[in-house]
């Protein structure tokens, strides 16, 4: 885990500053940690600080009206959780929840803002952040929208599949479905099919990519 003052210099939100201008900006961070499956921040709730996750993995989440849950990223250490509700002055749009123990670095909305009145350059990083943030989110619809279930759960079992190993975070069958928007249901015979194809296996419950290749050419087909 990257210390306070690391994960400032390394973060793209200061890049570009110089060691003497990230000092008082490390002095203003503080550390909070939690547990696994406890909640960092609400859907609906007043964003405070700005957080960047240190060490751990998190799901960013919606949840309707009925209880359905769509995760929409898996935060991994070095990422922020909440900029976009933070820079608009709204509330959280989404929730957050960890998925193991979680250590956060924060930053009050406040001194955010008085840093980015004092460093232009922040600002214009901030507004990189969004833009790719923005890109993120109409990917999403994209794969939602035009990918079949095979496809879209190819693409998450590639993307969290680079990290298993560092992270030792592990998805279920529900989080898949979650983050495909489909039933728990159809991911299990998604990925029995998969198994049955050679493409993926288990070993004691856990995932193994077998032909990496076949499952980058799935998640690349539209229907």
């Amino acid at each position: 885990m990257k210390s306070k003052s690391e994960l400032v210099a390394t973060s793209v939100f200061f890049a570009g500053l110089k060691s003497a201008e990230l000092e008082p900006i490390i002095k203003l961070v503080f550390e909070k940690r939690f547990e696994r499956e406890e909640i960092l921040f609400f859907e609906g709730e007043a964003t405070e600080s700005l957080l960047f996750l240190a060490s751990g993995v998190v799901k960013i989440f919606k949840t309707s009206p009925d209880g359905k849950e769509q995760i929409l990223s898996i935060a991994h250490p070095e990422e922020t959780l909440n900029e976009v509700p933070l820079f608009n002055g709204g509330l959280n749009t989404t929730s957050a929840q960890a998925m193991m123990q979680v250590v956060v670095y924060m930053i009050n909305k406040r001194d955010i803002e008085m840093i980015m009145r004092q460093y232009p350059l922040v600002a214009s990083n901030v507004i990189h952040i969004l833009a790719k943030r923005t890109r993120q989110l109409v990917s999403l619809v994209e794969e939602l929208s035009f990918k079949r279930v095979n496809g879209r759960l190819a693409g998450i079992l590639l993307e969290n599949a680079v990290r298993d190993g560092e992270s030792g975070a592990k998805l279920t069958q529900r989080d898949m479905a979650a983050m495909a928007g489909t039933a728990r249901e159809v991911i299990s015979r998604s990925l029995k099919a998969m198994e049955d194809d050679g493409i993926i296996g288990f070993d004691k419950h856990r995932l193994i990519i077998r032909d990496r290749e076949a499952l980058k050419k799935m998640s690349q087909t539209f229907s």
